[in-house]
């Protein structure tokens, strides 16, 4: 039997162990498996910032990063500032190879209006790859409800598509639960959320829900097929 297989069947039994824990506890499991070759990815949402909230109560020097496109809203940038002051720690900020600038004057103009998977795969999944090298496993705060993709994720898995452990905290909880914990621990978070915003990306692909839309991630590059920057699709033809 190969290492490689050993480990795979450690991650299913880990799975099956946790599928019906508690955030914290699969955050537990995470540092004390992994950690320091455990990051975390954040583009700030509410998820996000309750799982800053608890790791800085479990182990507050995991590496965090924000992939910073160049594109990302003032609210979500200042943001970043007051859970850094408030948490105490460095929210490393991953940038693309080129400013926002020079990456549209090099592709005649901006391109997240004619081809957004192109935009994602340059300024998200690019840097991304670059941001988990010597990582054997990263956070994410993908919740089951919020896609297709997503309700096909495991609580922690083997993330074929950038070649790590993937650890999913809170996969099985919804919005309900996130905005409890939130108000009840006086988490900070991004004043989008009050002005019908339930899912913030970049600003130029980003929109308010309209009355009467249910799905969060209905303002995100809204009328297109597009609903995953790709970070999180189980569709590797991006990268």
């Amino acid at each position: 039997m190969t290492a490689v297989l050993d480990a795979m069947i450690d991650l299913e039994e880990a799975c099956e162990r946790l599928e019906d824990a508690q955030p914290r506890e699969i955050l537990t499991w995470a540092v004390e498996r992994f950690f320091p070759r455990l990051t975390m990815a954040t583009a700030f949402g509410a998820e996000g910032c309750l799982l800053i909230d608890m790791l800085s109560r479990i182990e507050p020097h995991v590496r965090i990063f924000n992939l910073d496109t160049g594109y990302q809203f003032a609210e979500t940038l200042e943001l970043k500032e007051r859970i850094a002051a408030r948490y105490g720690i460095n929210i490393e900020l991953v940038r693309a190879g080129t400013t926002v600038e020079e990456y549209e004057a090099a592709n005649g103009g901006p391109v997240y209006s004619r081809d957004p998977n192109q935009c994602c795969r340059d300024r998200k999944l690019v840097p991304l790859r670059r941001a988990i090298q010597g990582h054997d496993a990263w956070i994410s705060a993908i919740r089951a409800d919020q896609s297709a993709d997503r309700r096909r994720a495991k609580v922690v898995s083997w993330d074929a598509k950038f070649g790590l452990v993937k650890i999913n905290p809170l996969l099985r909880w919804t919005k309900r639960d996130v905005w409890a914990y939130i108000l009840t621990h006086e988490v900070p978070y991004n004043p989008l959320h009050d002005v019908g915003f339930p899912s913030i990306g970049c600003w130029p692909c980003t929109r308010a829900v309209a009355n009467g839309e249910d799905d969060d991630r209905a303002g995100r590059w809204a009328g297109q097929a597009k609903t995953e920057c790709g970070l999180h699709s189980l569709d590797s033809s991006q990268l």
